[in-house]
């Protein structure tokens, strides 16, 4: 199977230190055209195509569009979310790197539709070396009348400006990157306010992260290809990040449709030295779980709701079976442990008992009370936690109890008392 190219299109086709290169390919076609159009036809564009957030939360871009459009106060923003901070998720990084300006044309766009006066990029602070490169691109979309005053004559005035983070997980949860922004610690904060009507700077705010943007003026250019390729209800083409035991990891860009099997054992090479698979994690850290049983099941938003797996953030992990479930679990829960920023009682606590628990099942020495507990933890830290790290920390886990319920079995001694 070939890697298809239509968020890629544009990789290794022109040089991305040069605005006149790539608008030698089309570039900039696609923000002419969105200035034609009123905001609510543009956001219609990513309703037909049935596109949701590619950051994990998974909600429809074209509706998000349409209901920060409908806030009516002045004053409004756009964020660029490429805090990629989930582990095993690096596409956004590759978006950033081989095609710049078209991310710089997307945010543009989506400031058009939502009546913003300025854009906020939040950049990974793991990817600092990528600053320069849309620095540049930012610089010569200004020097070309694309950015500041009266663009391509149409009296709307919009900048773009560039922060970076400091390497907080939790700073990719929309909240804690706009008070991280502000200069406050990157801590989550109750909604409402949502951050529609009050985000940024108490100004509406619309945010969505790298690839979702990035795929805006490849449809405004020419949908066709892409409305043709996937499923009935997952439209389109995906950027996953393959990564773990495999053959050859990294970013590929796929039709919703195909099977895992055709990811992980095609694209992606199959299992190092041939060995079994002991689980694969979908979306991140913060994704669930299964076994081998899932190699045939497409990958598109209906068939993993069916199968109890969520897409997220686009990550699919190999983990062969010289790993053990409790010791990825382990693994996984440590990164929980460090990135919780704290604030609230049910993830702090939740993710060091829960630590404890699995430390005391790779010892052998848990009972069947510690079992219990750490399923009500995991059970109550979704609903009662302030943000998404705490409402998801818990999902491998809750799929192993399922997948995996062995590793959890209680060993009942021979003798005694």
């Amino acid at each position: 199977m070939e890697n298809i190219k239509y968020i890629t299109e544009n990789f290794g086709k022109y040089d991305i230190s040069s605005i006149d290169s790539y608008m030698s390919i089309g570039g900039f076609e696609a923000l002419r055209k969105a200035v034609a159009m009123d905001g609510d036809a543009v956001a219609a564009v990513l309703s037909e195509a049935k596109i949701k957030g590619r950051g994990g939360a998974e909600y429809p871009m074209g509706r998000k569009w349409s209901q920060a459009r409908a806030v009516k106060r002045p004053h409004h923003c756009v964020v660029c979310n490429a805090d990629e901070g989930e582990t095993c998720t690096f596409k956004d990084r590759e978006l950033i790197k081989n095609d710049p300006f078209n991310l710089i044309e997307a945010i543009i766009i989506a400031g058009w539709t939502v009546n913003a006066e300025d854009a906020y990029i939040y950049l990974r602070a793991e990817y600092a070396y990528l600053r320069p490169r849309l620095i540049n691109a930012i610089q010569q979309a200004e020097e070309h009348g694309f950015l500041g005053k009266n663009i391509l004559d149409t009296g709307w005035s919009y900048n773009i400006h560039l922060y970076s983070g400091a390497g907080a997980y939790v700073c990719g949860e929309g909240t804690a990157l706009i008070r991280s922004i502000e200069g406050k610690a990157g801590r989550p904060r109750m909604k409402p306010p949502f951050m529609k009507q009050s985000g940024l700077f108490a100004r509406p705010t619309c945010i969505n992260n790298v690839e979702s943007l990035s795929i805006v003026p490849h449809l405004l250019r020419n949908a066709l290809p892409y409305m043709q390729a996937g499923t009935k209800e997952s439209v389109g083409t995906k950027l996953i990040s393959v990564g773990g035991n495999v053959n050859k990891p990294g970013v590929y860009e796929i039709p919703f449709g195909i099977s895992i099997r055709d990811i992980i054992y095609d694209l992606a090479g199959g299992v190092q030295e041939g060995r079994n698979i002991r689980l694969v994690q979908f979306g991140g850290a913060s994704g669930k779980i299964s076994d081998d049983r899932i190699l045939d099941v497409p990958y598109s938003y209906e068939s993993f709701t069916a199968n109890n797996l969520i897409i997220g953030s686009g990550s699919v992990l190999v983990i062969d079976e010289r790993t053990s479930v409790i010791d990825f679990l382990r693994y996984t829960q440590d990164f929980f442990l460090h990135e919780s920023c704290g604030q609230c009682t049910p993830c702090r606590e939740g993710n060091r008992h829960i630590r404890i628990f699995l430390e005391k099942i790779k010892n052998g020495i848990h009972t069947d009370e510690d079992i219990r507990t750490m399923k009500t933890f995991a059970t109550v830290m979704p609903m009662s936690s302030l943000c998404g790290l705490g409402e998801t920390a818990q999902n491998a886990l809750k799929s192993a109890f399922t997948i995996f319920p062995e590793v959890f079995t209680v060993k009942k001694s021979a003798g005694g008392i």
